[in-house]
């Protein structure tokens, strides 16, 4: 890690000292000319790749148009990337904004606006889960409940009620007279690749059903084809009211949107919120573009074949090196590798090997590949794991079985 004493960059990262310049689909090239092979993909961001074609062409003719002109007018290819996501999700409406923290706060609000337009006000409460992680927001931060990230910026907003992951009996007992809705991820990313089973997630939406609560799935993370599918509820078979989008929406261009059904976003009438850049026409390209690639025929088919090879190729090297890694987890190319040693120590020596990944809770090291990833990258990939994995535990590689 540095923190050079020149930048002029807020020191609120543990940057590593390695710079890119450009990539290509799957690969980053650093600035001394080092290929490396990225499954990060910017946090999940990069669902495909990097410099995609399609993507480049969209920014770069509609950057020969229009930057910006206000949401005080209207803005034609908006309604175009809202009617899209509209038509392949529950929701009805969408607002688009900047990031994830931003889609959150939007769904926050519109969750208590709905009650407060119903005639109960005092509903504004959400109950959120243990392990969590809902963005940086002063809201997003109380939502998500951490207390390293909350250190030091006073009292946490009020109106979050967090009990342990999983626990149905919990969620019931946390349900009171101020509560507005349930908050929760389909697959818990920074908490460390963590799931709950489908049933886990039917009862959740039949505790809202009964008690006229809002159900909100955060899809920052796994929505636009992380999990396998366009948006991870599909593959649960549980429909939220509320779903916060963000990261891959925009294939690598800051963009963020939370859709809602009709009847959920009842209390949002104008002037109840707002946003300068959101769906700027730059973004909006990039989205639509993105949404183009994803829905051709045939996509998340790839996904889910890349998901099962990565998947069944990290095992067989968990079989091996049991006293570095400890098992495979995760949906789609949302995967994660539990260490036996401190998963920051595997981050870098993968590193080392030129391949990129990111820690999440749990001590868990997170295979965030881009959607677009070959099977000759996975191969690649599972090499370089094989050889940090080689000189953390001091010994030599070891073959699989039959091999």
């Amino acid at each position: 890690m540095t923190n050079s004493a020149t930048s002029h960059l807020l020191p609120v990262f543990a940057r590593v000292d390695l710079g890119f310049e450009r990539g290509e689909g799957s690969w980053l090239i650093a600035t001394d000319g080092e290929r490396y092979l990225d499954f990060t993909s910017g946090v999940a961001v990069n669902a495909l790749g990097h410099c995609h074609p399609h993507l480049v062409k969209a920014l770069q003719e509609q950057a020969t148009k229009l930057w910006h002109m206000s949401n005080l007018f209207k803005s034609p290819d908006g309604d175009k990337l809202a009617a899209r996501l509209c038509e392949q999700s529950f929701a009805d409406l969408v607002f688009f904004c900047n990031s994830g923290a931003e889609a959150m706060e939007c769904a926050i609000k519109i969750a208590r606006r709905y009650h407060a337009a119903k005639g109960g006000p005092e509903r504004y409460r959400l109950v959120t889960f243990e392990g969590a992680f809902h963005g940086r927001t002063l809201g997003t931060l109380a939502a998500t409940g951490s207390a390293k990230y909350l250190e030091g910026f006073g009292p946490p907003l009020d109106g979050f009620d967090q009990v342990p992951h999983g626990d149905l009996e919990a969620v019931k007992k946390a349900i009171g007279r101020e509560t507005a809705g349930i908050l929760i991820e389909p697959v818990q990313g920074e908490g460390g690749v963590r799931s709950a089973p489908p049933s886990f997630f039917k009862a959740l939406r039949q505790l809202c059903d009964d008690n006229g609560l809002l159900l909100v799935f955060d899809e920052v993370q796994t929505g636009m084809g992380r999990t396998g599918d366009l948006f991870a509820y599909r593959r649960i078979g549980v429909t939220p009211d509320i779903m916060p989008l963000a990261k891959a929406l925009g294939g690598g261009f800051p963009i963020g949107a939370c859709l809602a059904t009709a009847e959920a976003a009842s209390g949002m009438t104008p002037g109840s919120h707002g946003s300068t850049f959101g769906g700027n026409p730059l973004a909006i390209a990039a989205a639509n573009a993105v949404l183009d690639v994803m829905l051709k025929p045939g996509f998340f088919d790839h996904v889910q074949r890349m998901s099962l090879l990565l998947k069944q190729k990290l095992a067989s090297v968990v079989d091996r090196y049991p006293g570095v890694l400890a098992e495979v987890r995760g949906e789609g190319l949302l995967v994660g590798v539990k260490a036996v040693v401190p998963s920051g120590d595997l981050v870098t020596a993968l590193r080392g090997q030129k391949l990129l990944t990111v820690g999440a809770g749990e001590n868990v090291v997170r295979f965030l590949p881009p959607l677009i990833v070959t099977e000759v990258e996975i191969e690649e990939s599972v090499k370089r794991l094989e050889h940090a994995c080689a000189s953390l535990s001091g010994g030599q590689l070891k073959q699989a079985a039959g091999q």
